[in-house]
């Protein structure tokens, strides 16, 4: 069908309700927006399903969260009666529709006879992560967008072990998707008889504290934390999103006296009404954090995105001023303090080990490494950190103290298996407090560690590419970087030519092939002659290709002048 046929088909569904049918008949004419909601299905990988919101094939609503929830229940009705009978745990965020969007994929797993746990309001990702694990389901849902903005939303899926859907299963939801009417194959039922009937049960405030029991088993160091504690000063905003409850909880149950909380961000909000992007990547989102932190004193700042797995922080340096601290500074950070905090305490297991992705900093190898830890790399996505941590730990090749990529993300203990910003949270706060009572900051502590491990900058370059033929152009760029492989970059030569597509491995200098460890995903990276990595890889969830420059120098005049000569080259490849 073309994507005009499918458009009059959703028309004339009686799926739709009368106000659907108006909002798609006020696009009538609009030939290139009918295209753009009717051309494909959304497509679902790994991390599920992420699009804006509104009536179409190519966006999220209720009709095509049914649908994916009606695949995913066939594959796990495949899985047999024992795995059925395990069923399914189900959360969403504070997005505007999550909550509906929640109750329709329970309705539907509930009709397909899997059980269901559904989360009575919104709750962390990390918690949604646990549930899976705790009840022993053998798999979970959750409906969020994470730091996208307001008009996004998201359906993300897990496994039994409490990590992403790994691709095995990714594909066989997304086949049965394509197979499936979008309309016609949908089992569903009354969500107020499900729930009466015990085929949707609710979970509330007796699974906040099963997952609150093992956050605070992380605590490394309460006692310098209470020492602290009158003098100790901290604003913490969740962006008015689900780390709103539960991370100043941990942080009260921690020890601090003077937790600030941000007001206007801790109202719930799915249009994030006082922020452009509910990202705390972006240093604009915590300009009220800044002044109340500057009005009470505070040196500490930290910020949970809306579902609550990512968080940010922004350090004093030392002048009243407030710097946002990348993902891998704060990675590094707090890789070096469980190092010590968990050699001092007596708690460091023997062949410790921590996790990094491939994009992330070198300077937490480095760390690593001088401390006696092994450092391993996996790809992009917490399912590969999870998979890995599990594989090490079966095998009894190690026992991970530390997860993290740059992106925000942190995994710590054993009862996840994604990001976590509420364990993250407290952790952080520990380490600021430690920190502290030794007379710095964290940016002191951070130009600390550059002068024992080493200087590094990394920077990401976002080259977006938006509309009907993004995908082409994101396509062509990494074909024809295959195709011309570069020899040189920005006047550098390149070493080592990496494909992770096939795990290839050339010397540019004497054209020796090798392969490595790890192979199977789209991203090719340029080990340069001066030593800075230059990875390239498309983005599983947005429109765009992330190009990551990691450097390294004798100073930071030296790694940042690396970071901008290759942002120019990393630029010239958008097209």
């Amino acid at each position: 069908m073309s994507y005009r046929d499918t458009y009059e088909a959703w028309l004339a569904s009686p799926a739709l309700s009368e106000a659907e049918k108006a909002e798609l008949e006020a696009i009538r004419t609009d030939d290139k927006e009918v295209e753009s909601r009717f051309f494909d299905q959304l497509a679902f990988g790994t991390a599920g399903l992420r699009g804006t919101m509104g009536v179409g094939l190519y966006r999220m609503n209720v009709h095509v969260i049914r649908h994916a929830t009606q695949a995913f229940a066939q594959v796990i009705l495949e899985e047999g009666p024992e795995a059925v009978a395990r069923g399914i745990a189900i959360c969403f965020d504070c997005r505007n529709n999550s909550d509906v969007f929640a109750r329709e994929a329970a309705c539907v797993m509930a009709a397909n006879g899997i059980p269901v746990r559904l989360f009575e309001s919104l709750r962390p990702t990390p918690e949604l992560s646990f549930a899976v694990r705790e009840y022993g389901c053998i798999a979970g849902i959750n409906i969020t967008a994470s730091h996208n903005p307001k008009e996004y939303n998201g359906y993300k899926v897990y496994w039994q072990d409490g990590a992403q859907l790994p691709p095995k299963h990714a594909d066989q939801v997304a086949k049965k998707m394509k197979e499936l009417d979008v309309f016609a194959c949908v089992k569903t039922c009354d969500y107020d008889e499900a729930v009466k009937s015990g085929k949707i049960v609710l979970m509330g405030a007796e699974t906040d504290e099963k997952f609150l029991a093992n956050v605070m088993a992380q605590v490394n160091d309460k006692a310098v934390v209470e020492k602290v504690a009158d003098r100790f000063k901290m604003v913490y905003t969740p962006f008015h999103g689900t780390g709103y409850k539960l991370i100043p909880e941990v942080l009260k149950r921690l020890g601090l006296k003077h937790l600030i909380c941000e007001p206007k961000q801790m109202v719930v909000d799915g249009n994030f009404s006082t922020v452009v992007s509910p990202n705390p990547e972006n240093p604009e989102g915590f300009y009220l954090a800044v002044d109340l932190a500057k009005a009470e004193g505070a040196d500490f700042i930290l910020g949970s995105d809306p579902d609550a797995d990512r968080v940010g922080i922004m350090v004093n340096t030392g002048n009243g001023e407030f710097k946002v601290l990348t993902g891998n500074q704060t990675g590094v950070l707090l890789l070096d303090y469980l190092i010590g905090a968990r050699t001092r305490a007596g708690t460091m297991p023997e062949k410790p080990v921590a996790l990094k992705t491939i994009v992330t900093t070198e300077m937490a190898r480095k760390v690593a490494e001088v401390n006696g830890l092994t450092c391993y790399d996996t790809f992009t996505g917490f399912k590969f950190l999870a998979q890995k941590k599990d594989q090490l730990e079966a095998a009894g090749e190690g026992n991970v103290i530390f997860s993290y990529e740059e992106s925000y993300g942190y995994m710590l203990g054993n009862y996840v298996r994604d990001k976590d910003a509420v364990t993250a949270a407290l952790l952080l706060t520990e380490m600021a407090a430690w920190y502290f009572d030794q007379g710095m900051t964290l940016y002191d502590a951070l130009q600390a560690l550059y002068k024992k491990y080493g200087y590094y900058a990394e920077k990401t370059l976002n080259l977006v590419m938006p509309g009907l033929d993004g995908l082409k152009k994101m396509a062509a760029l990494m074909a024809d970087l295959r195709a011309n492989a570069p020899t040189e970059i920005a006047g550098v030569a390149v070493k080592q030519q990496k494909d992770y597509q096939d795990g290839s491995v050339v010397d540019v200098d004497t054209g020796a092939k090798s392969t490595m460890e790890l192979s199977g995903s789209n991203v090719l990276r340029y080990e340069m002659a001066d030593g800075t990595s230059l990875i390239v890889r498309p983005s599983g969830t947005e429109p765009k290709v992330k190009v990551y420059i990691l450097a390294n120098g004798t100073d930071q005049a030296e790694c940042d002048a690396k970071v901008a000569k290759y942002s120019a080259w990393a630029e010239s490849l958008k097209r």
